[in-house]
């Protein structure tokens, strides 16, 4: 472990379960910051980092958990708190903007500012106000569904809730699942989709559906500035239909510039303050670019950027935190990063499941076999958990994850 600083102050990461935690718990440790991490239970891959100066399990509840950083502050001399998830990003900056953390600032953008990036419908409409290429776009209600299915829409679409965080609740009183993500081959299976929440009132933005592959544009702004820079594709993703990234690829910093500058003026027009990714759908095919969301939060491939020499939680921490820039410097292109898990269960589904699958891009079983197993060869590449400088927390994860699900199937025996 490096020797801590003392003239940094101790800082809370909650939420060190997954590997965005992680990275989070090595870019500070690794700057000498004394981090106090907290995790929902000891399978929390971020607890066993040689860069962890304490960890702490996660109370029940709301008030357990203010309570705790509170003893963690007071214990510690912490005065900074960094999230992981919205959920508690939201949380934490309203306890914050309450006065319920005495001497401990949430490195967290505005409530305001969280809610607006959280809303799909809002941040596209502001997109194409400003000249970024959006997705057709439908809202429906019950009367525009017995209206009919408007006739702009392309198929296949996708179905993704306007802002999750507010409409997990509504529809779990119905006994209804929040799905990141759905598919609809035709207006019959939109149709279809759609009426399953219909005794919840509400229901998820369609989107038509962009071919490509994802292209994360990230940074740190402050003050309208943006003080680090990066950006990557996507090469694989978990789902395979589209969700988090298993294998990703940084790219140059020259690289879609003219779109570079388009992410940068839209996160300062919205005026965020802090670590955002920008997320679009980019077809090679035809160069085509559409917007997809904006993470305003440490987003699922921060490991590939902390790997390629970009630190956007130490960037955090150094501009909200200290009131100091950040240094920078060029970073490594052309640089992969695998998360593991995930990728197994991609592979096994392209190749035993590929019938099942929406997305035309998936190439043949041999073919996704052999990329596999070629990316263990190729040059450089990185891994979203395991590092020879900080092994212990994949080593708990090949122990704990099995032991997890092993648990699970003997639990609904």
């Amino acid at each position: 472990m490096s020797p801590l600083r003392p003239e940094l102050p101790p800082a809370i990461v909650l939420g060190i379960d997954t590997p965005i935690g992680l990275t989070v718990v090595r870019e500070l440790g690794e700057h000498g910051v004394a981090v106090h991490g907290i995790a929902r239970n000891r399978r929390g891959i971020g607890l066993y980092s040689r860069w962890l100066h304490r960890g702490y399990l996660r109370p029940p509840d709301a008030d357990g958990m203010i309570a705790l950083l509170n003893r963690i502050a007071r214990e510690s001399g912490a005065a900074f708190l960094l999230t992981i998830s919205m959920n508690d990003a939201l949380a934490m900056r309203e306890a914050g903007e309450a006065g319920a953390l005495p001497g401990l600032r949430p490195l967290i953008a505005p409530r305001a500012k969280l809610e607006l990036v959280n809303d799909k419908l809002r941040v596209c409409a502001i997109a194409a106000g400003l000249g970024i290429p959006v997705p057709a776009t439908w809202e429906p209600t019950v009367a525009e569904l017995e209206a009919g299915i408007p006739g702009h829409l392309s198929y296949p679409c996708i179905l993704k809730w306007r802002d999750p965080e507010r409409d997990a609740a509504p529809l779990a009183r119905h006994g209804l699942k929040l799905l990141k993500s759905e598919h609809a081959a035709d207006a019959d299976a939109l149709r279809q989709a759609l009426e399953r929440y219909r005794p919840a009132g509400r229901f998820p933005l369609v989107q038509s559906f962009c071919p490509g592959r994802g292209l994360g544009q990230m940074f740190l702004m402050k003050n309208g500035e943006a003080l680090l820079r990066f950006q990557h594709e996507r090469l694989a993703e978990w789902p395979p239909d589209g969700g988090t990234s298993t294998v990703c690829r940084s790219l140059p910093p020259e690289a879609n510039a003219a779109l570079m500058a388009q992410s940068e003026a839209l996160l300062r027009h919205i005026g965020w303050q802090g670590a955002a990714m920008v997320e679009y759908r980019f077809d090679p095919a035809t160069g085509r670019t559409a917007l997809m969301e904006i993470n305003g939060r440490f987003w699922g491939s921060l490991p590939l950027a902390y790997h390629a020499g970009v630190q956007f939680a130490w960037g955090t921490y150094c501009a909200l935190g200290l009131e100091r820039r950040p240094e920078t410097g060029p970073y490594r292109a052309g640089l992969r990063c695998r998360y593991m898990i995930p990728e197994i269960r991609r592979l096994l589904t392209v190749v035993l499941r590929r019938r099942t699958l929406n997305d035309p891009r998936h190439r043949g079983p041999l073919r996704e076999v052999l990329s596999f197993l070629a990316d263990f060869l190729r040059f450089p590449t990185s891994y979203y958990v395991f590092s020879w400088r900080d092994p212990r927390p994949f080593l708990a994860d090949m122990v704990l994850a099995p032991m997890a699900k092993l648990g699970g199937i003997w639990r609904r025996r």
